[in-house]
């Protein structure tokens, strides 16, 4: 195999630092296992995980003169088969290592292979080359809807207005089915309500059994609940005081590209706007 340039030590120092995480990334045990079985020699056993795995790499590539052995405990440490149990947490940590990877030429594909890129050569190539939440809601399929409303919040990793803008997808996606005014719950309710004749604008089944009823009075009350726990008050409240942590903006869009996908199978009914 060619001999592949040596890493940027500043580069490699961002990759450890990820993979050395506490909460993401590699056990102490787990970095032992892997340099051994990669034949680098695991020089300060006691330091912190980033430090250890660090001095381990920085000293092999300086040894090699190329990173062909970084290359392969890369590789090894994110095979895509070590997480079988754990999708999310490989694509996270993928879309991590690929940040700083991106600045030295290179990216690991979902596949687990290391290929050539073109260089970053700013923050804001890399998050979009490698936005941490578009990530993980690809891996979860989520509607196509969602990411094209969306992008530039995910790609910001601007949790907040990524979950305003989903939202209003979906409003905009009701007045597109229906021809109805407004927005929100009230738009919601007008929708999928059954009402005094039993005939929404949007039916999500044929409405033919008192389950079939129950399912869509329950789902409009989800559509109502998503608009007034989120959309009211990310809309009216300031950004401060909103706390929209990663993982609660995670599932409330996989919880909006349910919407998205009952929406597109939703018949319109034929009642007059």
């Amino acid at each position: 195999m060619p001999a592949i340039p040596s890493l940027d030590e500043t580069h490699l120092q961002a990759v450890c630092d990820v993979l050395g995480d506490t909460g993401l990334g590699l056990t102490g045990s787990e970095i032992g296992k892997h340099l051994h079985a990669c034949n680098i020699p695991d020089p300060f056993p006691s330091q912190t995980k980033r430090h250890r795995l660090f001095e381990a790499l920085v000293k092999k590539q300086r040894q090699d003169e190329c990173a062909n052995n970084i290359f392969a405990f890369i590789k090894r440490v994110l095979s895509p088969a070590l997480y079988h149990q754990n999708p999310i947490r490989h694509a996270e940590l993928v879309v991590l290592v690929n940040k700083p990877l991106s600045f030295s030429g290179y990216q690991i594909s979902e596949a687990g292979e290391i290929i050539p890129v073109k260089a970053t050569r700013t923050l804001s190539q890399a998050e979009e080359r490698a936005g941490r939440l578009q990530a993980a809601l690809q891996r979860r399929n989520v509607h196509a809807d969602i990411l094209k409303f969306c992008k530039a919040e995910l790609i910001q990793q601007n949790y907040f207005h990524a979950v305003l803008e989903a939202t209003k997808s979906v409003s905009q996606k009701i007045r597109d089915k229906t021809g109805l005014p407004g927005d929100g719950g009230e738009l919601a309710n007008r929708a999928f309500a059954l009402g005094q004749t039993g005939i929404p604008f949007l039916a999500f089944n044929s409405l033919q059994t008192d389950t079939e009823k129950s399912e869509q009075s329950g789902l409009m009350n989800i559509f109502i609940g998503v608009f007034g726990a989120f959309r009211n008050v990310t809309a009216h409240g300031p950004k401060i005081s909103w706390n929209m942590t990663e993982q609660d903006a995670l599932d409330l869009l996989t919880t909006i590209s349910l919407l998205h996908r009952r929406l597109d199978a939703a018949i319109r009914t034929g009642k007059p706007v």
